[in-house]
């Protein structure tokens, strides 16, 4: 309830002083990132899994919205599709995880996003690579989804259902499965559970949490190219989970706000910088990498964790 509240008068303060429009648009990324951030929590909160190459994921439903949606499909059919191809490509990532654990699952996760990467530049057929891929906007029930309220919406609808899928995972005996493997992996295979399948379960879901995110990125930016979903982005969404909460799936969403925030505010910070800070490349990622360690020191368990879960995780 307190965070509920709190987000109201957030989100009230943000449209006083950004503008209704600028701010709704704002939202809609906010919902968009927690999509993305959701389906890393289920990988790394619930799961307890590593991975280095969520954003690859987020990539592949990009381009395949793009691609359909340049090609004239209707959004009913293309977004499942993305959907379905960023899940098949964590299928296909999680293989090893049947075998591996720990941070060698983390670096073949790693592997698959440089893959991804390189294909995503070399496949010019489908990509366009280097020279970006330009995506129309958003065609739903035959209207144009361009506003930023529309955006909103629809973002915040998706994200709806997005969080009560996860929810209703985490809270059913699959849940209590994950944490089991999470907790104690040998243990959970003592009383017959099947680590690597449930492992590859939550990498299959989460990346296809992932493609869902992408294929609204997709229309939002309107634009797409390749060194969008590098190493970098991957690495902004493990900080956007560990911002918000891994433990917690509200995390992901209070995380994407940050994440979303952090360089408009970064942005206005400019004038009071020196000029060579102000010009430097590595300000936001270092600004990242502050509230971090601010987090561990005083939040342990994330924005949603609190304190008290942060001990008790920790313990």
């Amino acid at each position: 309830m307190k965070g509920s509240l709190l987000a109201l008068v957030i989100g009230a303060a943000a449209i006083a002083v950004l503008g209704t429009s600028y701010a709704l648009s704002q939202f809609a990324f906010v919902a968009t990132w927690a999509i993305a951030g959701l389906g890393l929590s289920l990988i790394l909160g619930q799961a307890g899994q590593i991975s280095l190459g969520h954003g690859a994921f987020l990539g592949i439903g990009a381009y395949v919205e793009g691609a359909l949606a340049v090609a004239g499909w209707p959004a009913w059919a293309s977004f499942p599709l993305a959907v379905l191809v960023a899940a098949a490509a964590g299928w296909v990532a999680a293989l090893p995880g049947r075998r591996l654990g720990g941070m060698a699952f983390a670096m073949s996760t790693l592997a698959i996003a440089l893959l991804v990467e390189e294909a995503l530049v070399r496949w010019e057929g489908l990509t366009r690579g280097a020279a970006g891929l330009a995506i129309p906007p958003l065609q739903l029930f035959g209207q144009t989804v361009s506003g930023p309220l529309g955006q909103f919406v629809v973002s915040a609808l998706l994200l709806l259902v997005a969080y009560g899928c996860c929810r209703r995972w985490v809270g059913s005996r699959l849940g209590r499965a994950w944490r089991a493997v999470r907790d104690d992996e040998v243990a959970a295979a003592a009383v017959g559970i099947d680590c690597g399948a449930l492992r590859s379960l939550a990498f299959v879901l989460g990346a296809g949490m992932a493609g869902l995110a992408g294929a609204l990125y997709a229309h939002w930016l309107a634009y797409l190219s390749p060194e969008q979903f590098g190493l970098q982005l991957s690495f902004e969404l493990l900080m956007l989970v560990f911002i918000g909460g891994v433990g917690r799936l509200s995390g992901a969403i209070w995380g994407a706000a940050v994440f979303v925030a952090l360089p408009q505010l970064i942005a206005l910070a400019t004038d009071l910088l020196p000029a060579r800070w102000a010009a430097a490349s590595g300000t936001e990622t270092m600004a990242f990498g502050v509230l971090i360690v601010l987090i561990i020191l005083l939040r342990p368990g994330g924005i949603a964790g609190g304190r008290r879960q942060g001990r008790r995780e920790a313990g």
